[in-house]
């Protein structure tokens, strides 16, 4: 029998009590793992082309064959004049951050992955974490304006679950401040805003491509612009500064994305509109078996944009659900469902801001209580129908039982015990 046979017959065998769930002693629902951000793999067969071609060609880095087409071929889809490949998206965070002369202190959500908050400390400037809107999950431009101080020199905002920020009024802020904008889009490939393509919005977008983005490079970033000045002074930047075979006339890191990182990324662009498809069938078919689930919010994506579906993202409402999101990580766990909680607890709630700034938390109502609802589901290529209907059944199951589960839940664990 396929595995898909398997799990077809695996998902009949549902939840009826509660020690049915694993987390009791029952048998888990799945034999494998389910990650979320599984790597989509494109065509193999291709891909060991290329790689072969590099090894022929003997150029393996320093913006060989494939870094050039990978590079032009970014730029065409993101609209932009210029695309800046590099080894990987906190790097090219780092390099724009630089490019930018960024100093002082620049507004960043705290609700995003923490390399957009280090990626600023790491050169000495201050990210000041602001509070986002309760319906998007990112920056909120009436608490962007509340945030400046004379010490502010930009925004860095956060295309969250491949959806916009509201980049109208961020740009006319910014404008109006005299503050350099630009965005963190590492969800964002492939997605848009009003119908344009992200990549092209503030001084400049950094995008993410690695493995686990639903658009991988193997580990790889890439920033995007239409400023001629900007993208020279990241090229040098990005290879210590050189201009020439034994010119160096700026200052610089190793910032560069391998060939055979480019081979995988021009191998994926060709399968991208099928992973995107996938996602977007996931995506419907979680909608449909969690449809009604009291409680339990699926993040929608707007039908009139453009979007990579590259998240499953769900808010869970405790006082509805009378199971706790965290509880139902742990349940989802012991079924090999390794559902995961983004971005808890939010950066300021890690080192080492949380002890330069112990009280940010009050400034951030609405990303703490975000924070503590968010849990993310598998999805991509790497699952089936099949695994999508057992997951959903477990989830129905728990909630409808939510009161009971966390009885159990909470007289079966250990004194002190920390919840995943």
């Amino acid at each position: 029998m396929s595995r898909e046979g398997a799990l077809l017959v695996r998902a009949k065998q549902e939840k009826q009590e509660l020690e049915d769930l694993a987390v009791f002693g029952g048998e888990p629902s799945l034999d494998d793992k389910l990650y979320v951000g599984r790597p989509n793999i494109g065509d193999r067969e291709r891909l060991l082309e290329r790689i072969n071609d590099i090894l022929d060609r003997r150029w393996l880095t320093n913006s060989g064959h494939y870094v050039q087409e990978f590079e032009q071929k970014i730029a065409e889809m993101a609209g932009t004049r210029h695309c800046i490949a590099t080894c990987n998206g906190t790097v090219a965070l780092e390099l724009a951050i630089r490019a930018l002369n960024m100093t002082g202190e620049v507004i960043v959500p705290s609700f995003t992955f923490i390399a957009t908050a280090h990626a600023l400390q790491w050169q000495e400037i201050t990210p000041v974490f602001c509070d986002i809107d309760p319906r998007t999950h990112t920056l909120d431009p009436k608490q962007v304006e509340r945030m400046i101080t004379p010490r502010t020199t930009g925004i860095i905002a956060v295309h969250l679950w491949g959806r916009a920020c509201n980049v109208d009024a961020l740009e006319e802020i910014a404008r109006s401040r005299g503050l350099t904008l630009m965005f963190d889009a590492a969800h964002a490939f492939g997605c848009t805003y009003r119908g344009r393509k992200i990549g092209s919005f503030g001084r400049a977008e950094v995008f993410s491509f690695h493995a686990t983005k639903f658009f991988n490079t193997f580990e790889g970033g890439a920033i995007t612009t239409n400023d001629d000045d900007l993208a020279a002074k990241l090229r040098l930047m990005k290879n210590f500064g050189f201009a020439g075979y034994d010119k160096v006339i700026y200052i610089g890191t190793n910032g560069k994305m391998s060939e055979v990182s480019a081979a995988m990324g021009l191998t994926s662009l060709e399968s991208i509109d099928e992973f995107i498809g996938v996602n977007r069938g996931n995506h419907a078919q979680y909608g449909e078996e969690l449809g009604g689930l009291r409680g339990v919010r699926l993040i929608p994506y707007d039908p009139d944009e453009q979007c990579n579906y590259q998240y499953l993202v769900l808010e869970i409402d405790e006082e509805e659900t009378q199971i706790s999101r965290d509880d139902l990580v742990q349940l989802l766990w012991a079924e090999n469902v390794l559902a995961r909680r983004y971005f808890y607890p939010g950066c300021h709630r890690m080192e080492p801001y949380r002890s330069y700034y112990p009280h940010a938390g009050l400034m951030l109502p609405v990303t703490e209580r975000v924070a503590a609802r968010v849990m993310l589901l598998p999805t991509g290529t790497a699952i089936g129908h099949a695994d999508i209907r057992t997951i959903c059944q477990i989830l129905r199951f728990a909630v409808t039982h939510g009161a009971d589960v966390t009885q159990m839940l909470r007289s079966s664990r250990p004194p002190g015990m920390v919840t995943r």
